[in-house]
């Protein structure tokens, strides 16, 4: 049995990023569903971590959290040699640093607003927050398509650590905002992360639970058939 346990759920958009790491990384990880709906698993969880945010890993009783660290403790003490999420070059691993940075910022963060204000009563809900969100979407997209001209992943000539963030974060947030053809570059990117082994992997691990995803009408029926559902 694996000393490294991780607490997650395989909807939750930040334990994908995560997910997809321990895959090309080639770690051996104990997964434990985390239901925080109930209360006895919140509160064991609780004690493991006061801020009660997912995904959590344990490694022999030390927790480690936030995923860009768990990734980062990943490669550093568990990985396969030969696999490596963050580059060894300096001014390479702080590119891959600050895109990943970007994509939990400014794709994640509005996204996960947007999720938000879909679970509210709908008399509670914030028309000018989800523009804002919408708005700030649109401005990471444009951002993001400038970086990916002439790339094939968005901070270095491998798949990285800042992919790992910009699957997720992307799958959800063009339930939202769709890509456009102003995006060209965007949109092509987006077809190569899904066609990534450990991404593809990810999401059919996700996909039972896309029935309960507030914003499941934006998903495209390649991933998500409600009459099937």
């Amino acid at each position: 049995m694996s000393t490294l346990t991780l607490h997650y759920h395989p909807l939750s958009s930040y334990c994908q990023k995560v997910l997809i790491a321990i895959d090309i990384l080639g770690v051996e990880v104990d997964k434990r569903l985390l239901d925080l709906g109930n209360p006895a698993e919140r509160e064991a969880f609780l004690a493991l971590w006061p801020t009660g945010k997912m995904p959590l890993l344990v490694d022999q009783g030390r927790p480690i959290p936030e995923t860009s660290i768990i990734i980062e403790y990943l490669q550093r003490h568990h990985a396969r040699r030969e696999h490596t999420l963050i580059p060894h070059d300096q001014d390479a691993a702080l590119n891959v640093r600050l895109w990943d940075r970007l994509f939990d910022l400014y794709v994640m963060t509005p996204m996960q607003a947007l999720t938000a204000d879909l679970l509210k009563p709908e008399s509670e809900r914030d028309a000018r927050s989800t523009a804002r969100a919408r708005e700030g979407l649109m401005t990471a997209y444009a951002m993001i398509d400038r970086q990916l001209e002439g790339r094939t992943w968005v901070a270095s000539d491998a798949f990285s650590m800042a992919d790992c963030a910009a699957a997720p974060s992307l799958f959800y947030a063009v339930t939202y905002v769709p890509l456009s053809p102003q995006h060209p570059h965007l949109s092509a990117y987006f077809e190569r992360l899904m066609d990534h082994p450990s991404v593809a992997t990810t999401i059919d691990q996700a996909r039972p639970y896309f029935r309960i995803y507030p914003g499941r009408a934006g998903l495209s029926r390649r991933f998500y058939d409600p009459a099937s559902a």
